[in-house]
Formats: structure tokens, sequence, C-alpha cells
């Protein structure tokens, strides 16, 4: 399973290094709202947490489906600048259709390509699909949602001074800790760019993504089976610190490809039980079960959200879900009339982190 860029007769020059304030920020309000996929982190996001003032934590909780289980286009800049100010900017740019289909991919947990037409801002239709998927991720979902499509400007305003507040509470310091290894990482990759050639500056970016033998595609290795292309706009590659172990793209159509990639390497796992190894890869030996995983990675689905993210039946998604519990992989809790169905991190994590990585990227 990968996902495909199409740089075919594109130039060298169109394939930009660059950091960006927004999107490390986006990556450090995942690490804030996800800890256990960042054990590294967890010291950090522990003291930020603590720190924070009970409105800022309040606001983070009802905007956090932005960047939870993934992030919105919109914070994962194409054209990185120099401040988050200037990149904020750039976001309030956006119209308020792009915006709020990029924000509902998030918040409800659909497929990119579900919201392309027609719109929740004008189509009953499309706006009442969008609220019975936020309504089957929670209230809060539900409630950011509704605001959002009866009032896009007033809650666009709204994430953007949070994220200023996020700047002052605790991003403008670590910004000023990792901006010197994100420099240090450009100036490796831009030099080989320059020197090497496109592929060699993908093979230092992560060993998930390659250069196509007849050079015209950027293979990502993901669970998911996707293509954009890259005429005319360009890829932006984007060293982050906080983002590891994760490997984001932004691929939907009518954004510029953008690759998010992890400057910090990962410890080696600990070793497990072979028992235990045997049971869980026996429990994964499934391409079906692998992609729900993928899914479970980025947050607690029901049964029906699965099957509709994956084009499947909800029996065949029971049938698997049924097996992974009984591997200890997944856990099920009851919401009102909903049963959500939750990865179990530690235990996917004792398989080793190859895994985990390729569950989580």
């Amino acid at each position: 399973m990968t996902l495909r860029i199409d740089i075919s007769g594109l130039p060298s020059e169109r394939l930009r290094f660059a950091a960006s304030p927004l999107a490390e920020l986006t990556a450090m309000l995942h690490v804030l709202a996800e800890p256990g996929h960042h054990p590294q982190f967890a010291g950090w996001a522990g003291e930020v947490r603590s720190g924070l003032r009970p409105e800022l934590s309040e606001r983070l909780r009802e905007a956090e489906f932005l960047w939870r289980s993934s992030q919105a286009d919109f914070l994962i800049p194409a054209r990185p600048r120099a401040t988050l100010a200037e990149e904020l900017d750039d976001v309030d740019r956006i119209d308020d259709e792009t915006y709020v289909t990029a924000a509902l991919v998030t918040t409800c947990g659909s497929n990119r390509v579900h919201f392309a037409a027609p719109s929740p801002l004008t189509d009953a239709t499309a706006r009442e699909r969008a609220l019975d998927l936020a309504q089957a991720r929670g209230a809060r979902q539900e409630a950011f949602t509704e605001r959002l499509l009866a009032d896009p400007a007033a809650v666009r305003a709204r994430v953007r001074h949070t994220l200023e507040q996020c700047a002052e509470a605790f991003f403008d310091a670590a910004w000023a800790g990792v901006a010197v290894q994100l420099a240090n990482d450009l100036r490796l990759k831009n030099d080989l760019l320059k020197r090497q050639g496109i592929g060699a500056a993908l093979a230092s970016v992560s060993g998930a993504v390659t250069l196509a033998p007849d050079g015209d595609c950027i293979i990502v290795d993901k669970l998911q089976d996707k293509a954009t292309a890259a005429h005319g706009t360009g890829v932006t590659f984007i060293p982050s610190v906080f983002g590891s172990p994760h490997l984001v793209v932004v691929h939907a159509p009518g954004w510029q490809p953008v690759v998010q990639y992890p400057v910090a390497e990962q410890s080696p796992s600990e070793p497990v039980a072979l028992e235990t190894v045997t049971l869980r890869l026996e429990a994964l030996a499934h391409p079906v079960r692998l992609r729900l995983l993928r899914t479970l990675a980025r947050g607690p689905h029901t049964t029906g959200e699965l099957a509709h993210a994956w084009e499947l039946s909800p029996p065949e998604v029971s049938r698997h879900l049924a097996v992974l519990r009984r591997a200890g992989l997944l856990t099920a809790r009851r919401h009102g009339r909903y049963v959500r169905h939750t990865l179990n991190l530690p235990d996917l994590t004792a398989l080793g982190t190859d895994l985990l990585a390729a569950v989580l990227r």
C-alpha cells in the first residue's frame, strides 16, 4: 500500500525543503492530544498541560479534532513562512468552503474525497451527512461541526486566536529550541538535493519515501492506496521534531502535496514474549485489519465509521474487529448508542517500533 505523488516533468527546484512554524505547532498540539503516540515527549507534554490556563485548555479540547486524529490540510502549509503570524495570515486567505471541507475531514473522521461536492455549507443533504458523522464521533465533535457550519468566520477567528494563545503559552519557547535542529536538517537535505539529486534527498527523508525507478513519482509507504500529482505546484517537504514517528502527507485534490517528516530517530523496541508476538502477528496477517488499525490509530471509531471509511460491510468489519480484540489489540466501550473501538497502543508497541511506525505514519 502506497501513496504516490506524480512529479513527471517537474523541475527539481519545485521540490522544496523548508521549516514551518505552523506545521510544528500542529505537531506539538497532536502530541498534547495523543501522548500515547509520542512517549519520548511525555515529560514535555505533562509540563505544558500542567501550565496551561484553564481557558486555553478548554479551547484546545474544543478544536483538537483539527489535529488529533489527522491534521487539517491548512495546518501543514505548502508555502512555509518565517513566522507563525505570516502562516496564519495565509490560512485566513483560504475561502470558507475550502477551510470547512478540510476541517470536516478531521472533525468527522471521513475520507478526503467525500466532501469534494456538494458543499455542506450550501447543500442540506451534505450538511446532514456531516452532522451525522460528527455525532458518531462524540458530543464535542458534533458541537464543533454545528458551529463551523453555522458561522465559519467566527470559528475560524476563534481557532486562530487559540493558536496565537498557544504561541504565547508554550510554542515560542519550544520553537526556539527546535529551530536549530530543523535548520541543520534542512541544510543536509538541500545540499543532497543540489549535489546528488532528488533520489538522494528523498532517501534521507525516510526509509518510507523513495523515488520510482523512472524518476516520475515519489512513493510514500503508508497504509493506504492514494495518488496525487504535483504538476504546476511542486512538493514541499517540512521537517519536524515533534512529529516523530508520523509521516504526514497532504494529498487531497486542490491542495499542493506536502510531506511533513520526522527529524528525530526512533528508539529501539524492547524484546517481548515470542508467544505474544506470534498471537498478535497472526491477528494482523490480513490487509483489511491493517487498514482498520491505521484508522483506529487516529482515535476511537465505531464499526459503522470503519465500514464507511474503507467501503466495507459492517458485518465484515465486525469479524475483523473480533479477531483484533481476541489478540488484545483493541478495546471497545459503549457511549450511548455507539460502541467505539480503541487501539491498544502499549501492546501494539510491544510488537516493535517498525510495525508501530507503519501504522502511525
